[in-house]
């Protein structure tokens, strides 16, 4: 009888590995406003919802001064927006809504208002504020129509987008109450188009 003692040898696989990383940084996106519009000094932020001020829009009559508003008139202010230095994609901007003063205390429900977009260099009055505007309210503190425009960014991260001049015309009804003050807030958002 022949007795065979097998000896059983483990071969250690061969292995290696690879990885990859990636570092993902998101890009600049701001949007400025300014009631100027020609000095790059008077842009800034605005944003209420982060505990800012809205910017301060400068109505006037055609006449007089806002302060002296009759049923009937119509009362314009520019605002300029753009998109701020660095900021590394396009962006559509919408109208996002209005607040105002209660109606019941205020003039709010008895004024209207159109917010066009206007061509460079016009001016914001009843000449230039026609056309189809990118928002309306029937009332300060309702928002009826929205039409976004598009706001490019600059050529490198040192310049800022093309300026974009908006015109507020607010008009009085045949109801506005005299010597009443009221206060609209409009809200403005751009959103990233890449």
């Amino acid at each position: 009888m022949v007795l065979g003692v097998g000896t059983a040898a483990v071969l250690a696989a061969w292995n290696d590995s690879e990885f990859a990383t990636g570092t993902f940084t998101a890009g600049t996106f701001d949007l400025q406003g300014s009631t100027a519009g020609d000095v790059n000094a008077s842009y800034g932020d605005h944003n209420v919802d982060t505990g800012g001020t809205a910017a301060t829009l400068a109505f006037t009559l055609p006449t007089g001064i806002v302060s002296n508003m009759s049923p009937g008139d119509s009362v314009y202010a520019g605002f300029w927006v753009r998109l701020a230095p660095g900021t590394t994609t396009g962006a559509n901007l919408s109208a996002a809504g209005t607040t105002a003063d209660a109606a019941a205390t205020s003039n709010s429900g008895h004024l209207a208002y159109q917010v066009y977009q206007l061509a460079p260099g016009a001016t914001c009055n009843a000449a230039s504020a026609t056309g189809t505007p990118v928002a309306t309210g029937a009332t300060l503190d309702a928002q009826t129509g929205v039409t976004p425009i598009a706001l490019t960014k600059g050529a490198d991260a040192a310049t800022p987008g093309t300026a974009v001049q908006l015109c507020f015309k607010v008009t009085a009804d045949a109801t506005l109450k005299p010597t009443v003050a009221t206060v609209a807030t409009w809200k403005f958002t751009a959103t990233s188009t890449n």
